[in-house]
């Protein structure tokens, strides 16, 4: 029996370098990663994927140009605007973002919250964009509301995984089953370190611009191979 797995998380890596070895600056590179990711959630649809997160802009990518940042934030900005919500074959989507978004400049903690709200009884696929997300950073949150918790009850909590998982910022959404990550390097750069505990990795050359859904089909193929024991024998 060949499974699905429920919910796909993915590092889009590689726009820059793709855009280096075609010759054209960086930013040409995140305005195609776009089409990928429109390309990804269409497949997600139609495969039946019920929850998919995306790593789109961490607390890590400040560090970045000037210029680049800006270009990925006007990015953001636009296709929050035309979002997926008002393309007719996307209107069953609902979106979720995760990570320090209400800290982004000018109106886009607005937008972002406008979709939120417009496809929150949406029963499609679950969408979650990670923006100004870091992993530690969302176990620090975690931990810090934890605390401040406690001192308002005025009383110590029995902490245990399942009382955690409550503070994290999407608690209902459950952990990735498969975690992929294109451009061929091997780390997990700050993305859902908790979540991800046995999630099954994917790593692909492939960089983000030409990730397609047969990309992605080969990827789930890999997956449905891999015997999950989540530690047992």
């Amino acid at each position: 029996m060949f499974v699905i797995p429920t919910h796909i998380a993915i590092i889009m890596d590689g726009n820059g370098r793709w855009a280096k070895r075609k010759g054209f600056p960086r930013s040409y590179g995140h305005h195609e990663g776009v089409k990928s990711v429109k390309r990804v959630i269409s497949a997600c649809s139609d495969l039946g994927i019920k929850y998919l997160t995306l790593y789109t802009f961490s607390t890590e990518n400040w560090k970045r140009p000037e210029k680049e940042i800006k270009t990925l934030m006007n990015l953001l900005g636009k296709h929050l605007n035309t979002s997926i919500i008002k393309l007719p074959e996307y209107k069953e989507i609902r979106v979720r973002v995760i990570g320090r978004w209400h800290e982004l400049p000018d109106d886009l903690p607005h937008k972002i919250q406008a979709v939120i709200d417009d496809t929150r009884d949406h029963c499609g696929l679950n969408l979650t964009l990670a923006v100004n997300y870091g992993g530690r950073r969302e176990i620090m949150d975690a931990v810090e509301r934890m605390v401040k918790d406690s001192k308002s009850a005025d009383k110590l909590v029995e902490i245990n995984e399942e009382l955690f998982n409550r503070y994290l910022y999407a608690p209902e959404i459950p952990d990735p089953d498969l975690f992929i990550r294109t451009s061929g390097e091997y780390r997990i750069s700050n993305f859902l370190l908790w979540q991800s505990a046995y999630s099954e990795i994917y790593v692909t050359k492939t960089l983000w611009p030409d990730f397609g859904k047969s990309d992605l089909i080969k990827a789930i193929k890999d997956y449905q191979k891999r015997g999950r024991k989540f530690g047992a024998v």
